[in-house]
């Protein structure tokens, strides 16, 4: 899968968004921009280097030094107008994320909608936080806690973007970000769109480069008080350790390994789609993705043939096609590693319902990999151990409701998890023992004042809304004689 195009017609970006203004890079590293779909260079991008990254911390400090002082109305102020210049670009956000990472369009126009929103959700959860409380002579405030350093993934990059952004910023934090290489024209646009807000200088700043490159720089400079960071569980437990030495915040939304518990009473007719839609969200790429579908015994015939109708609507393809479903791997190198999955499956026993190794029929010039459910799993297989990544289902029989529960938190994920069944009483009871951070009933929903994260090893801390503002604050106490 050679990737091969005319270097001449290739987008070019050559800078970073260092004080509000786009400047040439000083690192010198260069890095090719394939698009998914079929293999092909569709750009390139020069990297940052240690110095990019310095910089763009001192622009973010010197900022703080007023920003930090602002007011919430200022504040406010602010996210309305990120607001108002990320919605200029929706169409071009999702057109980026569409050819550069591959998602579909009837997911990515959605989820990038999302990101823009989320200055919106922040600016309501903003007023609705207590900023200070006073009791006798004692007045207790919340402070922001500094320069933000916010590392992003590849899989949502817009959403990830805006939604630290939006929360670091009502917190009264300035910030530099790291976004992954692999969504450089994405990010292009969405900053693109983001200067035109005309935000005070320093207060963001975006530097494109390497993880261990730009984000150790991040992670190990003690001008930044706090590190956010979305990714492998491997590089969250490498930062968690390396802020020690500075004595940084940290919040981390790592993995998931996201159990379905499909109860004895739901009607799969409405189930098992709602199934199949959480289980190959985002073609699969996806933290929250419902990868482990639990299925009591004695309808696991049933289920199988209503996942084999089902699977029909799940079509993969070229992801501008608002009919398909499923769009490639980010890579190369995913695209490896979702096949060395489905090679594994097969090795430890697991049937192959659907899909299998290979690409789909017509599909060779992309990384594209067939839409895979296995039956007859063990959750102690790997392909119910491991996050995977991909369009890569796990159907797991269980005996009893208990069982169901065992099953479903036995795993060291606990990001997200559903319940489907028509007792909705029962349901709320069966989401209460699951150990995860987020559980939903009866098929994929969100609300951004909800909080987001995980147990175990998912993370430590949570976004979204004023759970998310507060991950960047500090609590102060004045106490008067």
């Amino acid at each position: 899968m050679k990737a091969i195009t005319e270097r001449d017609t290739i987008k070019a970006i050559k800078t970073h968004y260092i004080d509000g203004a786009f400047v040439e890079s000083h690192g010198r590293g260069v890095m090719d921009i394939i698009r998914p779909s079929d293999g092909q260079v569709i750009g390139c991008v020069t990297l940052a280097d240690e110095e990019d990254t310095r910089r763009a911390i001192a622009a973010a400090k010197r900022a703080f030094g007023s920003y930090g002082r602002s007011t919430k109305e200022e504040r406010a102020q602010i996210l309305r107008l990120l607001h108002e210049a990320a919605s200029a670009r929706l169409e071009d956000l999702t057109a980026a994320m569409v050819e550069e990472y591959g998602g579909v369009v009837r997911f990515a126009r959605p989820i990038v909608q999302s990101g823009i929103n989320a200055f919106l959700a922040a600016e309501k959860a903003l007023q609705e936080i207590p900023w200070t409380r006073s009791w006798d002579k004692t007045t207790v405030t919340l402070e922001p806690v500094g320069v933000a350093g916010l590392i992003t993934a590849w899989n949502a990059n817009a959403l990830f973007i805006c939604l630290k952004l939006a929360s670091a910023i009502a917190a009264g934090c300035t910030v530099v970000i790291k976004p992954s290489e692999l969504s450089s024209l994405q990010t292009q646009v969405l900053v693109e769109a983001l200067h035109e807000a005309k935000l005070p200088k320093g207060l963001l700043n975006v530097v494109t480069g390497l993880g261990n490159v730009v984000g150790a720089e991040l992670v190990r400079n003690p001008d930044v008080a706090k590190i956010s960071f979305t990714g492998s569980v491997a590089v969250g437990e490498t930062i968690m350790r390396d802020c020690a030495a500075t004595m940084k915040r940290v919040t981390l939304e790592l993995g998931g390994k996201s159990p379905t518990v499909l109860l004895d009473d739901a009607v799969l007719d409405q189930a098992i789609p709602a199934a199949l839609t959480m289980a190959f969200l985002n073609s699969g790429q996806a933290c929250a993705a419902g990868t482990r579908l639990l299925v009591p015994k004695s309808r696991i015939d049933e289920v199988t043939r209503a996942i084999r109708d089902g699977m029909r609507t799940f079509t993969v393809g070229d992801p501008a096609d608002p009919n398909i479903a499923v769009g490639p791997m980010v890579s190369k190198k995913q695209y490896d590693r979702v096949e060395s999955y489905i090679r594994k499956g097969i090795e430890e026993g697991a049937e192959v319902l659907v899909g299998g190794e290979g690409h789909p029929e017509g599909l060779d010039a992309g990384y594209f990999v067939k839409p895979t459910v296995f039956v007859n799993v063990k959750n102690d297989m790997t392909i119910a151990q491991e996050e995977i990544f991909g369009p890569v289902l796990s159907v797991i029989a269980y005996d009893s409701e208990e069982e169901a529960v065992r099953i479903a938190n036995d795993s060291k994920y606990g990001l997200h998890a559903a319940v489907l069944g028509t007792d909705v009483h029962r349901a709320r009871r069966v989401a209460s023992q699951l150990r995860a951070g987020r559980v939903v009933i009866n098929g994929m929903t969100d609300d951004p004042q909800a909080p987001w994260g995980g147990f175990k090893y998912s993370g430590v801390g949570r976004e979204y809304g004023r759970y998310g503002i507060e991950a960047f604050v500090e609590t102060r106490a004045i106490l008067e004689t």
